[in-house]
């Protein structure tokens, strides 16, 4: 249930581009933070095992880390609270406010929660982590509080615990749709053994499930590149498809001596050559002669693996290792879609070894009117976090303008969904948060990403 901030700890190593806080706070802003719990007025049993009743106060608790090593964090997110909700005077009929707790005091995110809830706060803002969320959610949840929380960890949503992190499922559920529509049916996946790999894998099935696709093959690998190569060789049927190309020839293969052997030879020659002449040739026992006239024997071609779409789940030294094996066992377009997680916008310009890869990501654009309005009050560009925290001020203030008694689940979670700073979102009943995602399209050459698939296009950020 913790399984988040491993995940964060363990992708941070893996970027191949971006500076160190950008990073942190990117990654976060993709799904890879801790998670919240939340309780439903309407529909989250009491911790006596009956129905809470509604909460009618449209007072917001905000439970973030206000002092410690996160302070600087937890202030940004604030920040985006505050600038959704914007100045309300005392007179506001929809009795609209925020009531701040610091999850690093005294207590904790549990002490927090309970001092929100004592306040008489109708909806719940945090906490930040998968841990504080766990030890908050109980008095939320008895009390008939919702929260919505700043984290991605899709495993502890439920009814009326809405992540406002986008997840990797949420981009998974994209890119099959986007597949699907390309006429690919057939999905794989080769992931690393990491909670994030998982989490994509999870979202994978989900998806083929959800839009009536077979069941995927799946395959997590341990993180070397033995263990990458012979994964992909397996999910491929590399050997089956390898000899049905090779078919029944009779011709001799090319002799290709091992390293040993080659070592060998070259220490013989070299006893038979003058110093000088087998430094020259390169043959003096260290560093054998590759020849230059004899040309290279072409692999045979092969024909397309048992699926037409593949995921991947990897950055960095892994994701290079993963390349190798796709060219060696010869997945590429026309006959296999690649896809990835979000991850990727931050080096897509480094792609191109994997030209037409996918991955699913909001629009850049839609943040432009959020990062004006935020760097005129604040005077700084607001880290990625910062807009989940605007997004989830900006719901409890639509459903308090909405005229409706605090913050039942059916308000929270209408058709029409929400105003995001990334797009439009809507609050699923099981907890999770549908975004519009785009679909982009790694185009190499050092070029950025394009755009294959817009999302739905959001309502605009007003003053």
């Amino acid at each position: 249930m913790t399984r988040a901030c491993s995940l964060l700890s363990g992708l941070s190593s893996q970027g191949l581009a971006g500076k160190q806080t950008w990073r942190k706070a990117g990654l976060a802003a993709l799904g890879i933070t801790g998670m919240a719990l939340a309780g439903c007025a309407d529909q989250s049993p009491s911790a006596g095992g009956g129905v809470s009743k509604p909460v009618a106060s449209h007072k917001i608790g905000v439970l973030l880390p206000l002092s410690g090593p996160n302070a600087g964090l937890g202030h940004e997110l604030l920040a985006g609270a505050q600038l959704a909700v914007g100045n309300t005077a005392p007179t506001d009929p929809t009795g609209l406010q925020l009531d701040v707790h610091d999850t690093a005091a005294a207590g904790g995110a549990s002490g927090a929660a309970t001092a929100a809830v004592s306040a008489g706060d109708g909806l719940l803002l945090g906490p930040l982590t998968s841990g504080d969320t766990a030890v908050a959610a109980p008095a939320a949840q008895s009390a008939g509080i919702p929260v919505l929380a700043f984290t991605s960890d899709i495993s502890q949503a439920r009814s009326g615990v809405w992540i406002m992190g986008i997840t990797p499922e949420d981009q998974v559920q994209r890119l099959v749709e986007q597949a699907r529509q390309d006429g690919r049916r057939k999905f794989a996946a080769l992931l690393p053994n990491n909670p994030l790999g998982h989490a994509l894998g999870n979202g994978l099935q989900s998806a083929c499930h959800d839009q009536g696709l077979p069941e995927p093959t799946i395959v997590y690998h341990s993180g070397t590149a033995a263990s990458i190569s012979q994964s992909l060789r397996d999910i491929s049927n590399y050997d089956t498809r390898l000899q049905a190309a090779k078919g029944n020839s009779s011709e001799p293969a090319p002799y290709t001596p091992d390293a040993a052997t080659a070592d060998a030879d070259a220490a013989k020659t070299a006893d038979k050559l003058p110093s000088n002449l087998a430094a020259a040739l390169g043959t003096d026992g260290s560093a054998p002669a590759a020849p230059t006239d004899t040309p290279k024997a072409e692999a045979p071609k092969l024909e397309a693996p048992p699926f037409d779409a593949l995921l991947l789940g990897d950055t960095g030294l892994n994701l290079r290792n993963v390349i190798v094996a796709l060219n060696e066992t010869q997945i590429s377009l026309p006959s296999v879609r690649i896809m990835g997680p979000g991850l990727w916008a931050a080096f897509a310009t480094k792609l191109g070894a994997i030209k037409g890869a996918w991955y699913a990501a909001p629009d850049p654009t839609s943040r432009q009117a959020f990062v004006t309005r935020f760097m005129a009050v604040n005077h700084h560009m607001p880290k990625p976090l910062a807009d989940l925290s605007y997004d989830a001020a900006n719901v409890a203030k639509t459903v308090a303008q909405s005229g409706a008694s605090g913050y039942p689940a059916s308000a929270l979670t209408r058709s029409e969904g929400f105003s995001g700073v990334n797009g439009p979102f809507t609050l699923l009943p099981d907890g999770r948060v549908r975004r519009a995602l785009g679909v982009f399209e790694v185009i190499g050459g050092g070029s950025p990403a394009k755009m294959q698939s817009a999302p739905a296009k959001a309502n605009a950020i007003s003053g």
